[in-house]
């Protein structure tokens, strides 16, 4: 799919590219030789991919992305964020490497966690309350769906990224655990258990120095996740003692999900067990991404390739919290906007903080279409930097909406549209045979524009009266339009005769003119061009409109 894209991928400017080149760097001087990095490096640079593949066995080991999921609380927006970037930085290694190089993603969800913060937005939190601290896939379901919290979580996770079409892998860390696939670090942690300690213990405050162990047991008798000392370890056995809670000594073997590492050394023991390469972090876990990888040192393994981006805040620009619940839920973000539209916004300026709350979606709908559409006039160099590029993963669709969103919500705020038959009518007028199945992006905006009215547009509504001066300018416009053929769609022409009522009436700056407009005749105060509202309503309704607000 991506042969033949490498020497183009090679300059492009998109932040993908420059992951994935600094990721192929990383990959080379990992697994190969200097010798052999050398000549890889020139073969892969000359379009020979698949070739340094052959030669080098080393290289035909996938190139392992991973990211990471609290399943603690409900998915939110910053963790779509967590798959959709590294799986753009997939496809642009992809592209770098003219496909010769496999790779895979894993989402690994941290659902061995115990449960310390109770989510505010679920029912029956006194469940939660009362399985505190036990690992959450021990944690009762509070919605009473799935055998466990973190099984309900995890299920929502996926069901939205399998609905967006992402490739990936999904791993859980009690799985994991339990399933020996962290056994043989486990073991090594166990034998370097002094030398993780030198790591740790610095980053630490004095009381929590005191009783710190990498270590965290599952209480033999309470089930839950304990913080406690360890008092002893037996490399022999496999095996660390401890304080239970009832006080008495208890063993256990640091397989077999007997005990989970604390969170630093769990990241590092899994960059090892699972050899990842990748992976990307909020810039608050910048110093504890620098610790991991002291750890993973230790532990024998090496450091994934790093990368890390804003955090996401809500309206009030506070971070976003699963336990808070605070910004949008996936659910959310898919009433009102595009996958597409989400996608596009993770892409966007990563290294910069956005606010993620219902009024950002219109705008990253309308950017994204604005992206799709430039697309299709671009050539193969320009399309490597266009966000749909990345969005859709190398494979843009060839057709976008020819219906910019705001223009759409306008249409529905004028009609006072209920559902998608009456914004439909309009629709098939202004693009000529168009039909919900001809054009289904378009269909599918109709019904986010249906939503995002009826929530946040229509309760807001305030119209307003027009001074002397905004009525006579109104009624020479509306003059204007009736000139005009009754079934004229020439938006540029209508929009002219828009500009020409505001001029003569000496509107200035000119935009205070249509800010008139949009608030006398739909209640709000800014919208798109007015001649392509008028065009899509057609001329016979905005005159009535006109009439209806003046009169």
């Amino acid at each position: 799919m991506f042969e033949g894209l490498s020497p183009l991928a090679r300059d492009a400017k998109a932040w993908p590219f420059e992951q994935a080149r600094n990721l192929l760097g990383r990959i080379l001087r990992v697994r190969l030789t200097d010798a052999e990095r050398d000549l890889a490096s020139t073969l892969i640079n000359s379009g020979k991919a698949a070739e340094a593949v052959a030669t080098f066995p080393a290289l035909a080991k996938p190139v392992t992305f991973q990211c990471g999921y609290g399943a603690s609380g409900l998915p939110h927006m910053g963790t779509f964020g967590e798959v959709a970037r590294p799986t753009m930085v997939r496809t642009a290694l992809r592209a770098l490497t003219d496909d010769a190089l496999p790779t895979r993603l894993i989402v690994f969800s941290d659902d061995m966690d115990g449960l310390r913060k109770i989510p505010t937005n679920v029912p029956n939190r006194h469940i939660l309350e009362e399985d505190h601290d036990k690992p959450v896939t021990d944690v009762r379901d509070p919605f009473g769906e799935y055998d466990s919290f973190g099984a309900h979580n995890n299920a929502r996770l996926l069901a939205f990224l399998d609905s967006f079409g992402f490739d990936y892998e999904f791993m859980s860390s009690t799985a994991c655990y339990k399933g020996g696939v962290f056994d043989a670090v486990l073991l090594r942690a166990l034998e370097r258990f002094d030398a993780i300690q030198k790591v740790m213990l610095p980053t630490l405050g004095e009381e929590r120095r005191a009783t710190y162990s990498p270590f965290l047991p599952i209480s033999p008798t309470t089930g839950r996740v304990l913080q406690v000392p360890t008092l002893g370890r037996n490399l022999e056995k496999g095996t660390i003692t401890f304080h239970d809670e009832d006080g008495s000594i208890a063993e256990v073997p640091v397989t077999g999900g007997h005990v989970k590492m604390q969170w630093r050394p769990d990241w590092a023991t899994r960059w090892t067990a699972l050899e990842v390469d990748y992976e990307m972090s909020g810039k608050d876990l910048i110093d504890s991404v620098r610790v991991s990888n002291q750890v993973c040192k230790v532990l024998g393994g090496t450091p994934p390739e790093a990368f890390h981006y804003e955090l996401f805040m809500d309206e009030n620009n506070q971070k976003i919290s699963k336990s808070k619940g605070n910004g949008l839920t996936m659910e959310e973000w898919l009433r009102y906007g595009a996958p597409e539209s989400l996608a596009y916004y993770m892409f966007q300026s990563p290294k910069s903080a956005k606010k993620l709350y219902f009024d950002v979606i219109p705008k990253a709908t309308d950017e994204y279409l604005q992206q799709l559409d430039a697309y299709q006039r671009q050539d193969e160099a320009q399309r490597l930097n266009n966000p749909a590029w990345h969005v859709h993963t190398g494979r843009p669709p060839q057709e976008g909406s020819p219906i910019s969103f705001s223009l759409m919500l306008n249409v529905v705020s004028a009609a006072d549209a209920s559902e998608k038959a009456i914004l439909w009518g309009f629709l098939s007028r202004y693009v000529p045979g168009a039909t919900p199945e001809s054009h289904p992006l378009l269909d599918r905006l109709a019904g986010y524009a249906l939503n995002y009215y009826e929530d946040f547009v229509k309760p807001h509504k305030a119209f307003r009266a027009p001074d002397e001066k905004e009525r006579a300018a109104m009624l020479d416009l509306r003059a204007r339009l009736a000139a005009l053929p009754a079934d004229c769609q020439d938006a540029e022409l209508i929009q002219n005769e828009v500009y020409s009522a505001g001029n003569e009436a000496g509107f200035e700056p000119l935009r205070s003119w249509f800010q008139a407009l949009y608030e006398v005749l739909l209640g709000q105060s800014q919208g798109p061009r007015f001649g392509s509202f008028a065009a899509i309503f057609t001329l016979p309704r905005t005159i009535a409109l006109i009439d209806e607000k003046l009169g």
